[in-house]
């Protein structure tokens, strides 16, 4: 991968480019920075949703993928109610 500055990266960002999104999300995601990848899901990265959700799943933390979920993010809606389960069973 190159190494793309970030500065660069936002630039292209911030006039629409959604792999560049993606690429901040993955870089913020390296850096274990969690603030900046949930500043990029309420830019719209869906990316930035699919990691947020993934950490959030790792952990067990039901209230980050309902967060992430309300951003708008549907596959932390569902892994939500995967991980609620059914309380009948």
């Amino acid at each position: 991968m190159t190494n793309l500055d970030p500065a660069t990266l936002r630039a292209l960002a911030d006039e629409g480019n959604e792999r560049a999104l993606d690429r901040l999300a993955a870089l913020a995601d390296a850096r274990g920075d969690v603030a900046a990848l949930s500043e990029l899901l309420d830019e719209g990265s869906t990316h930035a949703g699919r990691l947020l959700t993934r950490r959030a799943v790792a952990a067990g933390d039901l209230l980050e993928l309902q967060r992430v979920s309300d951003a708008g993010y549907e596959e932390a809606a569902t892994e939500l109610d995967r991980l609620l389960g059914d309380p009948g069973r």
